[in-house]
């Protein structure tokens, strides 16, 4: 192993010396302690700490790193103590996650590093975010994201490459080749030579290096790092090394042929970095034992802080608070915006003062969307076909003219890409609103919305400020893959919120609030009502309550609990059955629920029936029903009724998908309903 010190002093080859040290002599302890049965778990990067220390040297230290589970290097180059990692590790109050995640599944934004989660090549995305964010601010800075080579197999290492190239972002991209995705070798995991060769087909340079040299690695990104910034584009490093530990402790060895590790000891990036500095006389055999003592010094003086963490407390209220970020924490802009309280049939708008005018619902959505980019200048909009083209209904027709092309972004076909580089964005500040061309095409992002934009908050406290636009619904003859109402997937999901507009002021007032909100907000705007459906819509800046559902008319006899189209097909059906007083709730939001305005609507008739377009299994007409079955069960005269579509995917003939939507079955629901 060659090392060049190149310009560094020999103060500066000591601090590598014992940046390099100190996660070998921690992971050494954790082992220990692990065997002691002081800790639970742990994932060793012993033989590969030359990259993660090398990597945190070679940024500034306000530069986002994306690392993995097996860096903690880059924790501890970044000056993270070891008495809260400790604390970390053992799950206390004290850490960084306030014991709700595990090992290094955690981000600090004061140490510029984003927490993982376990699906790895997510992290790519969010770096590719971050570098454009950089971009757009005119900032001399770049963002790292940190894969393995197992997880260069993912879709998402694909798709981020992709995004990276095609934006020109200051992204390194760099690949820890330890031979083995947990226990599968890389021959099983891929065929090309080397993995930096793919780099040509997305268009970027790449370059192999030796990962167990901590001054090829520093040196080599240092100057990749100024190459990314000069030029404003991405860059992909592969670093050959070795784990001399099982993916993680439980797992062993017993998979890997004994010989690789005679081999790979021989090329320890410790103990051949400390016999560099001995030969070149920058360090002696006493000083080398003097940091050594040192450090054994500081991580037992630093466990015992950590020991000495108290017991969790568990408190159910802060538990549920911290789901969701407030937002009084990052929208200080939101003074100036005025909020509607329609709730009840006898609003007017004249109550509001300001002008109000006729508009479709597909217009309400496009004026939301063009004050709010008025109204937040960090406001970026991304989706595929957005730009010029308008987006595939139009609702951004004009947009690039009015806002330009760095604010309206066109998107290659990776929805799970730009999730994750909407959340890079919100990391450092912006607001986005993305579009999903259909509702359908969510699946293929749907790891990056429930796990990274539903979590990060409960997690680390970091917000995730991002929109998902949803073009959702039956009704004009798609099919199975451009019709599903996909909703019910998401209202599982703590963290996120779901909103489901359905008439014009409703559409314009909740998007507004959405993008107000700085959590992920998924955003469903029914197709079929785009053109079909008109009203009255304010014309200043005004925003309805998330969470707060609306009376759309009073009634007696039954109560129909819906939303979307869904209001429609229930007033319809109202006005053409003068006969039966029907309350009807249109909820507007999914997620979360407006439990009180179901409870007043039961009070009101004593017989619920829940309208929706979704499917009958699983569809959230279920959790409401279940909902006013456990705590209002004494108002019923008669069972929760569901009608729902039914149980197949969505035809495309227009009678087959009559034939499947709910609005077919509501007047036997109803009639069962009210001849109970």
């Amino acid at each position: 192993m060659q090392f060049r010190r190149n310009s560094l002093s020999n103060e500066q080859l000591v601090d590598f010396y014992k940046k390099i040290l100190l996660p070998r002599m921690i992971e050494e302890k954790m082992l220990v302690l692990l065997r002691q049965g002081k800790i639970s778990k742990w994932f060793s990067g012993i033989g590969q700490e030359a990259i993660a220390v090398g990597a945190a040297l070679a940024l500034n230290e306000d530069e986002w790193i994306m690392p993995l589970h097996r860096n903690l290097g880059v924790f501890t180059t970044r000056n993270m103590p070891l008495h809260q990692l400790f604390k970390q590790w053992q799950g206390s109050a004290d850490g960084y996650s306030n014991g709700r995640e595990r090992s290094f599944h955690f981000g600090s934004k004061q140490h510029y590093i984003c927490g993982m989660i376990s699906h790895l090549g997510p992290q790519l995305a969010i770096a590719d975010g971050i570098a454009l964010a950089h971009k757009l601010k005119r900032e001399q800075k770049l963002s790292l994201a940190f894969t393995g080579e197992g997880g260069t197999s993912e879709g998402d290492f694909h798709e981020a490459l992709n995004v990276a190239a095609v934006w020109n972002l200051p992204v390194i991209f760099l690949i820890e080749n330890n031979g083995y995705g947990l226990s599968t070798p890389a021959n099983e995991q891929f065929r090309c030579e080397n993995l930096v060769d793919r780099a040509k087909g997305y268009g970027m340079e790449g370059v192999l290096i030796d990962g167990n040299n901590i001054l090829t690695v520093y040196d080599t990104i240092k100057g990749v790092r100024d190459y990314c910034i000069q030029q404003q584009k991405p860059y992909l490093i592969e670093c050959k090394t070795f784990r001399m530990r099982g993916h993680e402790e439980a797992s062993g060895t017993k998979y890997v042929p004994p010989h690789l590790f005679e081999e790979w000891k021989t090329k320890d990036p410790v103990i051949n970095y400390e016999n560099y500095l001995l030969n070149e006389a920058v360090l002696t055999n006493e000083s080398i034992q003097f940091i050594k003592d040192e450090i054994k010094h500081y991580i037992e003086e630093e466990l015992a802080i950590g020991f000495a963490a108290p017991s969790i407390v568990v408190n159910t209220a802060n538990e549920l608070k911290d789901v969701y970020a407030r937002q009084s924490i990052v929208n200080s802009q939101r003074s100036t915006v005025k909020r509607i309280d329609n709730s009840d049939p006898g609003f007017s708008s004249s109550s509001t003062g300001g002008d109000w005018g006729e508009a479709r619902f597909i217009n309400a959505i496009s004026d939301g969307l063009k004050q709010s980019m008025r109204h937040h200048p960090n406001l970026i909009l991304m989706g595929q076909d957005i730009a010029e083209y308008g987006g595939a209904f139009k609702i951004t027709e004009g947009f690039v003219d009015m806002f330009g092309k760095e604010r309206v972004r066109n998107t290659p076909l990776c929805e799970s890409a730009i999730v994750g580089a909407a959340l890079g964005l919100s990391i450092e500040g912006f607001k986005v609103m993305m579009e999903m061309q259909f509702a359908d095409f969510v699946s293929v992002g749907f790891n990056q919305i429930v796990n990274n934009l539903a979590k990060i908050h409960y997690r680390w406290e970091q917000h995730a400020d991002v929109v998902i636009r949803m073009p959702t619904g039956a009704g004009v003859g798609a099919g199975p893959f451009h019709s599903q109402s996909n909703e019910a997937w998401f209202v599982h999901t703590p963290g996120l919120k779901v909103v489901y507009p359905s008439t014009p002021v409703d559409a314009k007032s909740l998007l507004i609030a959405a993008i107000n909100d700085p959590n992920p907000v998924l955003y469903f705007e029914h197709k079929a009502l785009y053109r079909s459906i008109s009203g009255n819509v304010p014309d200043d800046y005004y925003e309805i309550e998330i969470g707060k559902a609306k009376v759309v008319q009073y009634g007696e006899d039954i109560s129909v609990i819906t939303y979307g189209a869904g209001v429609h097909w229930a007033l319809e059906y109202a006005n053409l059955h003068k006969d039966i007083s029907i309350d009807i709730t249109d909820l507007r939001t999914l997620l979360p629920l407006d439990y009180d305005a179901v409870k007043r609507s039961v009070q009101r008739t004593g017989k619920v029936l829940v309208l929706h377009e979704d499917t009958l299994t699983g569809g959230i007409g279920g959790e409401i029903a279940a909902w006013i079955s456990e705590h209002c069960f004494e108002m019923l005269d008669a069972p929760v009724v569901r009608c729902a579509s039914l149980d197949t995917p969505v035809p495309f003939n227009i009678e087959l998908e009559k034939n499947f939507l709910a609005k077919t079955r509501l007047d036997a629901c109803v009639q069962k309903l009210i001849n109970y």
